[in-house]
Formats: structure tokens, C-alpha cells, sequence
């Protein structure tokens, strides 16, 4: 079965192709054929495609995301005049595609009909930058494959609706909630979901033993608690823009300095959101880049005193959940890190979980530093208890996973 995952955005489209075989060997059963990214759609679009050992950059003028979706298609069974990556389009059984925001709505991953569409679109108030290019991206799939390809949507929220009430409320008015349904969503489900999974695979637990704190660290950050298997709380808020220091995102702040920033630098609400999505995190403090990897390598060239600070305010805030959630669920028993940064920054590892020995924390620093570039393991010292795991996610496995559970069922799940 072959099965193309897609991730649609406003400006660019992500998208992986993966054989999901039917030999049931381990380590085999699934393969990633091809992946690649289109970026800066909407004028000259860079393009980078890869198959194996084969990769291809380049640029070309592409507007929308069907368009996008067109070359990537060609691509996939032309391979540029050399071995196709599969022998035409119908050679696709279903196509995946992550969507952002399910709100209530959407509890788990859906086959995707007109029903479904209605409810994505019933959704885009709350990502309307995200959900509608979600939504372009199933609509160009109809138009170019077919109506009867099957889609299914996986959505970044509905892992996070198993959290109690008294956690996912805000302090504000209840009336909002109801009219508005503003509250604590979170996001990054699918990848704790994976991370889930792989961890029982890794230990022998079962799901009603899997009590974890993952921390995704990458561009977007979030950490979640997970108790038997499920979400009880997570970071990011109704938005991704609540939680953890991000790349460009700001994290928690006190919502009175929106207000100042309004009447200072004149600025509205678009622009404010801007300021806070774009333009804030490990890119504001240090004046220099959103990317952990230039950080720490400019603190080690320069000792940058910014670039520092925001390093150092990055792991800050992330003790602090790890903290609140140790506390908030009573102990959990293992501590995952995943996403690019939670994979490959051993010194961030490191500084998160800088002297917690004395709370049953340890880390095993050889362990720690050679668990990096996609490898996975067990980082902690013998006798740690939560025991700190590297896991590195694979968002587009768990969304094909998704697809040919409810392909091969053919039992459409509707809303709600």
C-alpha cells in the first residue's frame, strides 16, 4: 500500500511517500519512499526532492498549492528522467494529511468526506491561517487524483482531548467557552502519539503503564503530560503560541504587554500577533537567529551574551513544566525528548535536567552525548527514576499508520 502523507500549509507543502508493506517484518513493514518540500509558493519556489540517495534542489514559479501539488506528483513518476519513484498515480492507494485544528469536533483520525469538510471548515476560527491551507491541500488531492482516492485527515489536536476539564479552561468568563469555544487545545498530538507508541515498543509497557512527560523541541516547542496513555496536559494553549519558548513564537507572557505594546509602538492586533508568532523567542532575545543550532554554535565561537541568555531561557522555561507536570500528576515514569532540537541538542538535554539528582533525575552524560543525529535510547543514569528517553518522532509514520487502519476498515468516522 502505498500511501502519500501531506502537510499544507499557507505558503509551502510537505509531503513524504511511504510503502506500508505487507512482509509484518519488523523494521521492514514500512518504508519512506520519497519526501521533499516546497517552500515560498506564491512567487519562486524552492523545491527540494529526495528519493534514496537522490536529492534535488532547485527553483521554479509556482503559485498555489495545487500547483505544487502537481510537480510533486510528476516528480513522483517522472523522477526527473530517472527512475520513477512510482510507475504512475494510481500506484497511490490513499493520501494522509495532517491538519492542525480539530477543535471539539474531531476526537481522531478521520476518512474524509463532505461531512468532514464541513467540520474543518466549522474549525477555521480557531487556525485560520492553518486550516484553510489544510483544506486546499485535500481539495487539490480530489482534483488531481480523483474523488475517489481516499483522504483521511490526522489531526495535531485530537490526542489532547482526553485532558480534564480543569485543565484545558480558561480562568475567563465560561460564557466565552461556550460561545466561542476558546480553551486550552494543545498541539504536537500526533508526535506524542508516536513517541507513545514507539516507547512501549522500546520498553514492553503497556498503554495503561505509559506515564510519560514528552517535551517536542523543535522550531514550535510543547511539552505534555501523559498518564495511561493519554493526555492530562500540555503546553500550547489554544494556539500554538502559549507554553514553551519558541524558535520565533514568544511562549507565556503576561497578556497586559500586548496592550503596552499597542499604545508604544503603535502597533494593532495583526501586527502584535506578528510581533509574537514571528518575530519573538530564541530570534528576539538573541537578535540573531530562531535556529538552536547556530545558537549554541555562536556561544561557543563568541560566548554571544544574548545568544546565551536565550539558551538559557529556553531550558528555564522548560524545567518549569517539567516541574509543574511532575508535580501536577503525581510522577511519571520515563521523560522523552524528541523534535529536532530534543533529538540532537545534548548541551539543551543537558541544562533541562542540570542537577535533578536530588528529585530521583539523573543523566548519564556519555549516554546523553552520543544519543544525537536520529539515534534513539535511553540517556539517564542507572536508578533514575523517571528514566529520560530520546525518541525521535515520525509524524508522517503515524499519520500512514492512520490511513491504512481506516482504509483497510473502510468504517468512516464522523465528527464528534
Amino acid at each position: 500500500m502505498h500511501i502519500l502523507v501531506i502537510n499544507s500549509g499557507s505558503s509551502s507543502l510537505k509531503f513524504q511517500l511511504i510503502a506500508m508493506l505487507e512482509d509484518g517484518v519488523r523494521g521492514k513493514s514500512e518504508m519512506a519512499l520519497a519526501q521533499g518540500l516546497v517552500e515560498r509558493m506564491g512567487g519562486e519556489a524552492l523545491l527540494t526532492l529526495q528519493a534514496g540517495t537522490r536529492k534535488i534542489r532547485k527553483t521554479m514559479p509556482i503559485r498555489k498549492t495545487r500547483d505544487a501539488l502537481t510537480v510533486v506528483l510528476e516528480w513522483l513518476v517522472n523522477a526527473d528522467s530517472g527512475t520513477p519513484i512510482i510507475p504512475s498515480l494510481s500506484s497511490i492507494d490513499a493520501v494522509g494529511h495532517r491538519v492542525v485544528h480539530g477543535g471539539e469536533k474531531f476526537r481522531r483520525s478521520v476518512l474524509i468526506d463532505k461531512q468532514v469538510i464541513s467540520g474543518l471548515e466549522d474549525c477555521i476560527e480557531l487556525a485560520p491561517i492553518h486550516n484553510p491551507a489544510n483544506i486546499n491541500g485535500i481539495v487539490s488531492v480530489a482534483e488531481i487524483l480523483g474523488s475517489a482516492i481516499p483522504q483521511v485527515a490526522v489531526f495535531d489536536t485530537s490526542f489532547h482531548l482526553t485532558m480534564p476539564e480543569k485543565a484545558w479552561m480558561y480562568a475567563i468568563p465560561y460564557s466565552l467557552y461556550r460561545r466561542h469555544k476558546i480553551r486550552r487545545y494543545g498541539f504536537h498530538g500526533t508526535s506524542c502519539r508516536f513517541v507513545c507508541q514507539r516507547y512501549r515498543e522500546l520498553t514492553g509497557r503497556t498503554v495503561e503503564a505509559t506515564n510519560l512527560i514528552v517535551f517536542h523541541l523543535g522550531n514550535g516547542c510543547s511539552a505534555t503530560a501523559i498518564i495511561a496513555g493519554q493526555s492530562v496536559d500540555t503546553s500550547m494553549g489554544m494556539t500554538p503560541l502559549e507554553g514553551l519558548i519558541m524558535g520565533t513564537r514568544s511562549g507565556d507572557i503576561d497578556p497586559a504587554i500586548l496592550e503596552l505594546i499597542a499604545y508604544k509602538e503603535g502597533m494593532d492586533i495583526h501586527e502584535m500577533q506578528l510581533l509574537l508568532n514571528k518575530q519573538s523567542g530564541l530570534l528576539g532575545i538573541s537578535g540573531l537567529t530562531h535556529d538552536m543550532r547556530d545558537l549554541l554554535e555562536e556561544v561557543r565561537e563568541t560566548d554571544d551574551r544574548r545568544a546565551k541568555l536565550a539558551i538559557e531561557m529556553f531550558c528555564y522555561r522548560a524545567r518549569q513544566y517539567l516541574g509543574a507536570y511532575l508535580l501536577a500528576t503525581g510522577g511519571v515514569d520515563g521523560i522523552v525528548f524528541t523534535g529536532g532540537i530534543g533529538e540532537n541538542a545534548d548541551q539543551v538535554r543537558a541544562m533541562i535536567l542540570d542537577q535533578l539528582q536530588r528529585f530521583g533525575i539523573g543523566l548519564d552524560s556519555q549516554k546523553n552525548k552520543s544519543t544525537v543525529g536520529g539515534l534513539e535510547g535511553k540517556i539517564s543514569s542507572e536508578g533514575s527514576l523517571p528514566e529520560v528517553w530520546v525518541i525521535p518522532t515520525n509524524e508522517e509514520l503515524m499519520i500512514a499508520r492512520d490511513v491504512q487502519m481506516l482504509v483497510k476498515t473502510a468504517d468512516p468516522v464522523s465528527p464528534g
